[in-house]
């Protein structure tokens, strides 16, 4: 995936379909509950609670493009290349994670 394409993508469908971007305040909310939506899901189809019969045709694909999709235009409303921050963060995990992991037993 392109995020930088992503971005453009999203910032094109704003333009076409969504009038303007919601604020980012609202973005927010709106992330956490995509977020939440994600988390139920989770929580019951591999977590330890019981699935309800209402959630087992939930998609989370469907759930975690939803989240993309808020964090996309988070970064387009308030100017991050979010590829070039995805970019950096690879390299710094990379760099600072890749011996830490090899070496914790809890992963073994």
């Amino acid at each position: 995936m392109n995020i930088k394409n992503s971005q453009k993508e999203v910032d094109d469908w704003i333009k076409e379909h969504g009038v303007r971007y919601f604020n980012e305040l609202t973005n927010m909310a709106q992330l956490t509950e995509e977020v939440g939506e994600v988390a139920r899901i989770i929580a019951r189809r591999y977590g330890e609670q019981s699935e309800k019969e209402s959630d087992k045709d939930k998609d989370l694909g469907e759930e975690l493009a939803d989240v993309m999709f808020v964090v996309l235009c988070l970064a387009n409303q308030t100017g991050i290349d979010l590829q070039d921050a995805f970019d950096k963060k690879m390299d710094k995990k990379t760099k600072r994670d890749h011996d830490r992991h090899h070496n914790n037993e809890k992963l073994k």
